[in-house]
């Protein structure tokens, strides 16, 4: 059954929401996918702030030149569309797709949008790859905090080589 041109315009309107307030959206072909494969995909995505989306690549052409996005052209995308908008993180779209791709053959990754900057297939599955947000800033915390640690250890060291000599004097003169 055909949608209506009110449908139609809604889901426009839903995908030019998702394009102006994402930070990063992540292009697949989840055509392979069954129902219920879908429905956990879609629970996982959820708990990571990420909305997904399936579109005609018609309605998809008409939400990219509403949402005034150059990076992307509709006609270049394969086989059917979806779209996951992430919310939060920036990463957490290419992460999503590429633990759940592992899982499950019959997904594709298209491509996608980072700071209004197009990125490949392979650019997608590189940044999926990446640290999260989080474990990156505890790293940086770790980097910036191992000089201290070690100026530390090194001020402590000759208290411990003080001490073990007074030990030493002492045990030598109690013998």
């Amino acid at each position: 059954m055909a949608k209506s041109r009110i449908k139609k315009e809604s889901e426009i309107k839903e995908f030019v929401d998702g394009f102006t307030k994402s930070n990063a959206v992540v292009f697949a072909d989840l055509s392979g996918l069954k129902v219920n494969d879908a429905s956990s995909f879609r629970r996982i995505a959820k708990k990571e702030d990420v909305a997904i989306n399936m579109a005609k690549k018609t309605l998809l052409k008409i939400a990219l030149k509403e949402a005034a996005v150059t990076a992307v052209d509709a006609k270049d995308l394969g086989g059917s569309v979806s779209m996951l908008f992430g919310f939060g993180d920036a990463v957490a779209p290419a992460k999503v797709l590429e633990e759940f791709r592992k899982m499950h053959a019959g997904v594709k990754v298209l491509g996608g949008i980072l700071e209004g900057k197009w990125m490949s297939a392979d650019q997608v599955v590189a940044l999926a790859k990446l640290p999260s947000k989080q474990q990156l800033l505890g790293q940086l915390v770790g980097t910036l905090n191992a000089p201290i640690s070690g100026f530390v250890n090194v001020l402590a060291g000759n208290l411990r080589g003080l001490v073990t000599s007074l030990n030493a004097i002492k045990d030598a003169k109690a013998s």
